[in-house]
């Protein structure tokens, strides 16, 4: 299999391999039955974060939602001073926070990391909130632009259908990072999530299909960044079950959802805000089309999204299966993985034993030049005092 689209990091023989840490209540050890132990505590969280980077992962991403859990933003900042080589990908769902103030609030973030901070770009409806699709992304596009003028320019000068701004200095808003700021990582299916992806994020985020869909999804969004004269990455977000031999695995798999109610199941999945999107609703079909067991391709198992919104499937066999499963979405052109399981402590300790050493891995913010040697000289770096 070869790549199946130009890619920003053609050159690159790595791959920035993440974890994922349960903010929004979502860690069990038997899908759909809530475990007190497993709670997205700041505590439990903490310990999934600090698990990912003992094991050797390069980035965690940190998602958002309305539910009991942490919030992206704090949990990130709470995240910084107890980690030193890992990466957060913190979601930031558009036009909750005024953009500005949002570019400040990364500024501050990213400082704090010393430029380990990527972003993970959402345009979905808020709590209470249930607006138009096109709005939601035309608020998106136009928070993203501001984003990027408040890093790179020294002044904000805006005007758009939501927002207006004219003459704002952007001393406070200057990151750690440079050459662009922080890496934006974008997952969408809908017309105008690729034209907001193609347009103006840096790492396209897919859910898991087979391969046919995967390289028709590369090729959809390729065509849009190519319109506006750019390349992107590509990254896969996808549940992981590895074990010494296939059996095992499958096993395990059946195990996980061996006490799974459908019905409750389906009450955690519409209870995400996302869960009327055209994602999910392809996750969804994917499960319609996959055999008695619940496998669409060989190793690729749908059973997780019975449980959940969002991403629904699992590569499921032995180290090998594993391994020759990412050195083929390698080839296809991914450069970002970002895996999970159930739970996720336990899971993050059976990859990293088995597969890890055997990854070459990367941090794409490295990758893109866009972390310093040394601190910058911006207001919150060794730069002049505004």
């Amino acid at each position: 299999m070869s790549q199946i689209v130009p890619v920003t990091s053609a050159d690159l023989d790595a791959a920035e391999v993440s974890w994922f840490s349960a903010l929004c209540s979502d860690d069990y050890q038997f899908l759909g039955v809530p475990d007190g132990d497993l709670r997205s505590s700041w505590q439990h969280c903490r310990d999934i974060a600090l698990t990912a980077e003992e094991q050797g992962f390069r980035n965690i991403l940190a998602p958002s939602s309305y539910q009991v859990g942490q919030d992206t933003l704090s949990f990130v900042a709470g995240m910084a001073p107890l980690t030193r080589k890992m990466n957060f990908l913190a979601a930031i769902r558009c036009g909750e926070m005024q953009p500005i103030m949002l570019a400040r609030t990364v500024a501050t973030l990213d400082h704090m990391l010393k430029g380990r901070l990527t972003l993970n770009v959402i345009s979905s409806d808020f709590p209470g909130e249930v607006a138009a699709s096109a709005y939601r992304y035309k608020r998106s596009h136009e928070v993203v632009e501001i984003l990027r003028q408040a890093w790179t320019q020294d002044e904000i000068n805006f005007q758009g259908e939501v927002y207006n701004f004219e003459n704002v200095p952007t001393g406070p808003a200057k990151p750690y990072q440079q050459n662009g700021g922080p890496l934006l990582y974008f997952g969408g299916y809908s017309p105008a999530a690729l034209e907001l992806c193609g347009a103006q994020c840096d790492v396209y985020l897919m859910w898991p299909e087979t391969k046919d869909m995967l390289t028709q999804r590369m090729k959809d969004v390729h065509a849009v960044a190519e319109r506006h004269g750019r390349t992107l990455d590509y990254g896969l977000r996808v549940h992981m079950i590895v074990r010494d031999t296939e059996a095992e695995a499958k096993e395990y798999a059946d195990y996980i959802a061996s006490k799974l109610d459908d019905e409750y199941g389906k009450l955690i999945r519409d209870r995400a805000h996302d869960s009327i999107s055209l994602g999910v609703a392809h996750q969804a079909r994917a499960r319609e089309l996959a055999d008695k067991y619940g496998y669409t391709e060989p190793g690729l198992w749908t059973g997780v999204g019975r449980a959940r919104s969002g991403c629904g499937a699992a590569l499921v066999g032995s180290t090998d299966q594993i391994l020759s499963k990412i050195e083929d979405y390698q080839k296809m052109g991914i450069r970002a993985f970002i895996f999970s399981g159930y739970p996720h402590i336990d899971e993050a300790k059976h990859f990293g034993k088995r597969v890890m050493p055997e990854l070459i891995t990367c941090s794409l913010p490295h990758a893109y030049g866009r972390v310093p040697a040394e601190t910058p000289a911006t207001p919150l770096g060794t730069g002049p005092r505004t």
